[in-house]
């Protein structure tokens, strides 16, 4: 088990993948029905969860139920961002483990947060603090990004805060899934689009987040 408290078993290793295609236009309000012609194109044909690779992920950052240390609360999450893992705890000992990205050095903010809003297929509109950071890439959506599959927070999103204060940070999906294993976004945790709408559908709002420090370095026994 990891030698942190708070923390699951796993194994090692790297990453790799592909981008995806189609967007709504901005002024377009998406519908039920784009929901799922979205969700078909970012699921591939005869998913399986924990075997399912077109993207060329490393097997480590395929979903596995894995054993959870005791006394994690069921329906919390923690990320680990040494291993960029997050991990969904489940009832009876297991936890659900996914491959993640989290933000680049300076930008990932570590912390206990709570889950309150849960949103299928969101628009994205970048903070004034990275259209600033980064007016070549962000200013063109100040006034926002459509949803579909080339959006910035992807299939799903997780919005956490702190008391009634949104952060800005998300766990989300991203047409980048090359990015899953390393330190890619701007705060936020991404994952592959197919993976966070299997993670979306099992977790509640009011779960709590805990994303932990990635200067801190996690082991696991062989």
């Amino acid at each position: 088990m990891f030698t942190r408290r708070h923390f699951i078993q796993t194994s090692t290793a790297l990453f790799s993948a592909t981008a995806l295609g189609a967007v709504a236009t901005p002024a377009m309000a998406a519908t039920k029905s784009d929901w799922e012609a979205w969700d078909a194109q970012v699921t591939p044909a005869n998913f399986d969860l924990e075997t399912t690779n077109p993207w060329d992920l490393h097997d480590r950052f395929l979903p596995r139920r894995v054993e959870a240390n005791a006394g994690l609360v069921p329906g919390d999450i923690h990320v680990d961002a040494v291993a960029r893992y997050l991990y969904l705890i489940e009832e009876g000992g297991t936890a659900m483990r996914y491959g993640v990205a989290i933000g680049r050095d300076g930008l990932y903010e570590p912390g206990t947060y709570a889950i309150k809003r849960k949103v299928k297929w969101p628009t994205w509109t970048p903070t004034p603090n990275m259209i600033k950071r980064e007016p070549e890439t962000y200013a063109q959506y100040a006034d926002g990004m459509a949803p579909g599959p080339r959006n910035a927070l992807g299939s799903r999103a997780l919005y956490l805060y702190v008391g009634n204060r949104d952060t800005y940070l998300r766990i989300h999906g991203t047409p980048y899934p090359r990015s899953i294993g390393s330190r890619a976004s701007s705060g936020c945790v991404r994952m592959v689009m197919a993976h966070v709408i299997d993670l979306y559908d099992r977790v509640d709002t009011g779960a709590t987040a805990h994303l932990y420090p990635a200067e801190r370095v996690v082991t696991a026994q062989s």
